[in-house]
């Protein structure tokens, strides 16, 4: 399987990398970025790219593509709603649309958020954008998408934000979200969890398109224990 990862600098993307490149099933990863992830891996190919409006120069890197996992994403705190929109709902689509282009066999799974409104009707204007994102995805015509809807993320194997803030909170929080996991199993997902059900969707499926977190949960344990040392 050729796959297509978008934010694998960031905590979920760089989750998800790891458990791709640890995958009997996934034979490349193009990464699309702006910045290198400094990681060095035979199925590892990436490309730095600048301008998240337009894709026109990667076709050819787009083409073949069987999965894409697109894990980028911005806090809204700070932004207003067309601040927002140009960055979650615009460049999501961009993307979205040059691949279909060229691959419209593949599988897109976006990273969504607990809450996300698909009305696009509620009061919480990130949850607003989120869930008319999510609409555009499911109506574009990918041979299947699936909405992930993470609540609380645990990161492991390395996985990090590059949000010093962010990082430093879940250090933190580190043991008390060990021990949410423990007791509240499905609530609290990790990002290798988040990245097995991410090929799990890809591979095999899955009965609804929008997957909260127990779902999340669920897809990663169904994961088949295919994986190969690295």
């Amino acid at each position: 399987m050729k796959v297509l990862l978008f934010g694998a600098t960031g905590m979920v993307g760089s989750g998800v990398l790891l458990e791709c490149l640890d995958a009997a099933s996934v034979r490349e990863v193009v990464v699309i970025g702006r910045s290198p992830t400094g990681r060095t891996h035979p199925k590892l190919r990436e490309v730095l790219h600048t301008d998240f409006s337009t894709f026109d120069s990667l076709r050819a890197e787009l083409a073949g593509v069987d999965a894409c996992f697109f894990c980028l994403g911005v806090s809204s705190i700070g932004m207003d709603e067309a601040q927002y929109t140009r960055l979650t709902y615009d460049l999501t689509l961009a993307a979205a649309r040059a691949l279909l282009a060229v691959s419209p066999q593949a599988t897109f799974c976006y990273v969504s958020g607990v809450g996300t409104d698909e009305t696009e009707h509620g009061r919480l204007m990130w949850a607003r954008v989120k869930g008319r994102t999510e609409n555009a995805l499911l109506g574009l015509g990918f041979r299947a998408a699936y909405m992930f809807r993470p609540g609380f993320i645990r990161p492991v194997k390395g996985a990090r934000s590059k949000v010093g803030w962010i990082h430093r909170l879940y250090v933190i929080l580190s043991p008390l979200t060990a021990l949410v996991a423990a007791l509240l199993p499905g609530k609290v997902v990790t990002t290798a969890i988040i990245g097995r059900a991410m090929l799990h969707v890809a591979t095999a499926g899955y009965p609804r398109p929008r997957l909260e977190p127990p779902d999340i949960a669920r897809a990663g344990r169904a994961q088949p224990d295919t994986q190969t040392a690295t």
